[in-house]
Order: C-alpha cells, then structure tokens, then sequence
C-alpha cells in the first residue's frame, strides 16, 4: 500500500500473474467506510506493459454495499490516445494510469464496502496488464 498523502483513504493493488488477466480472476477490494459525511475521489489503478495490444480497458465494476445492495458498471479505460501513444505514467516496458471513476463520490452508508473488478474485454486471457487497483481519497 502506498499514501502520497493523509487523504488517502484506501490504495490498494492486486498483482495479475505472468501479465495475463483470465477473465476468471475477479480481483476484490474490501474498504471499510466510517465517514459518510466528507467526498471522495474514486480511482482505478492500472500497470500495463508497453506490449499491451489494445488503446482501451473495459472493465465490469460490482460493488456490494454495506447492506447487500449490488450495483454492476461498465468501465471504459482509455489507456492510449488516437496516435498510439500511452496516456499513462512510466519508465521502460511498464505504464501506470490513475483513471479517475468519481470525483465527487459520498458514500451514502457506514461500513464495509467490497469492490470486484472483472476484466470486460473479448479475451478469455487479457495479455500486458500487471496489475489492478483502486485508490480513494479525501477531498
């Protein structure tokens, strides 16, 4: 886990084995929410290798909320502009995008909130993603 700041509330990753992303494996994040008062900005954290084939990410985001509402979104993540280049942050084969879900996110319940991130492309096997995460931090 790593904080830049005081404000973060949650940054957590989960490595994707050999950079190959089954659609089976459904990284979760469990985040305990006491402050339902202050906003947040909710991210997605993505490393991808240069060798990544596609300019985007499509990902199906479940999260399940303290009292057992589900709500399911479809996520796009540009991870390239038009001419090719990587949007991301980087050095070598390997770029990192903070792609930002909500800026204004108030969580409307107190306790724990568990976030499941599924990979929505056409590969059963996504090849070039290191790893996924999310970060949420105080406004």
């Amino acid at each position: 886990m790593s904080s830049c700041s005081n404000r973060m509330m949650y940054d957590e990753s989960v490595v994707i084995p050999e950079t190959k992303w089954d659609n089976k494996n459904v990284p979760y994040f469990d985040v305990n929410v006491e402050d339902t008062v202050s906003i947040y900005s909710f991210a997605l954290n993505v490393r991808h290798m240069e060798n990544y084939r596609y300019s985007n990410l499509y990902i199906f985001l479940h999260t399940t909320f303290p009292n057992g509402n589900v709500t399911h979104d479809t996520v796009e993540c540009t991870l390239a502009y038009p001419d090719g280049s990587w949007v991301g942050k980087g050095s070598g084969s390997m770029r990192f995008d903070k792609i930002l879900l909500n800026p204004n996110l108030r969580f409307p319940l107190g306790g724990v909130y568990h976030f499941e991130i599924e990979q929505a492309m056409r590969d059963d096997i996504l090849k070039g993603i290191a790893d996924i995460g999310i970060s949420i931090e105080k406004q």
